[in-house]
């Protein structure tokens, strides 16, 4: 699994630390990354030791309780608390997760909490997604047709057809197979990257697209494309249980069709 890597030019040091409530009998230690970019200060981990019978089960838990109760200064995205949006990935452990689906009992030891991996911070475990969405937004993620459609119903697809796309839908864009990719982390200003690759293979598969052509002629690029060399973080890290690198392979072999 990909392991978490520092912002450029930074260096984490030891921060705060709270206590563990007064007779708690099951606590828990949470190590948890924090830079503030309008204090001046370098980054830090501060440490939170939380009664584990006064939290929920899951990593999310700790951090809403943590903001509410602690330190109101903690920053982190999170929104629905079900494993759908996408919002509360970040680094949990050495590992992508989504914080929301990740038990705590699941981690041995202190729990270590960090931003995504090789991402500009905002500020603690937010990201810039910036570039990650100007990516996804350059794969056309849409349904483009050039035959009208019928005037008495959506267009239709068989149940086959509509099979070849399962396991491609369900991507979330929490983007941590993104944030595990080596080939992502040398490469990011032009390699796509496993999110984004996996919904262009989502839209080269659906049927109903008569774009084809043009998306493959569009990936068929040694960086876009081609930086993949099929280290498997993504499949790994995905908290969905999808394959990107499987996506990426239907590409390759997509675009070499066409040249026999």
């Amino acid at each position: 699994m990909a392991t978490f890597r520092l912002p450029a030019n930074s260096k984490i040091g030891e921060g705060r630390s709270w206590p563990a409530p007064v007779g708690a009998p099951r606590t828990r230690r949470f190590r948890i990354y924090r830079w503030n970019p309008d204090d001046g200060q370098k980054p830090r981990l501060d440490t939170f030791t939380l009664d584990l019978d006064r939290c929920g089960p899951m990593v999310l838990d700790a951090l809403i309780q943590i903001k509410n109760e602690i330190d109101s200064t903690l920053t982190f995205r999170r929104s629905c608390r079900e494993g759908v949006c996408g919002s509360c990935a970040m680094n949990i452990d050495g590992a992508n997760h989504l914080a929301c689906t990740t038990f705590i009992d699941s981690i041995p030891g202190a729990v270590r909490v960090y931003p995504l991996n090789a991402m500009a911070v905002v500020k603690d475990l937010v990201v810039d997604q910036t570039h990650l969405f100007a990516q996804y937004r350059a794969i056309k993620p849409w349904l483009q047709t050039e035959t009208p459609p019928p005037s008495d119903r959506e267009r239709l697809q068989s149940q086959e057809e509509r099979a070849r796309i399962d396991g491609y839908w369900e991507c979330i864009l929490c983007f941590c197979c993104t944030g595990a990719c080596p080939s992502w982390w040398w490469n990011k200003e032009r390699y796509l990257g496993p999110a984004v690759l996996l919904n262009a293979w989502r839209w080269i598969a659906e049927s109903r697209d008569e774009s084809t052509e043009e998306r493959l002629d569009a990936l068929h690029d040694p960086f876009r494309l081609y930086r993949c060399h099929t280290i498997m973080n993504c499949t790994e890290t995905c908290p969905k249980g999808l394959n990107p690198g499987r996506a990426i392979a239907h590409i390759k072999q997509a675009i070499a069709r066409r040249a026999i």
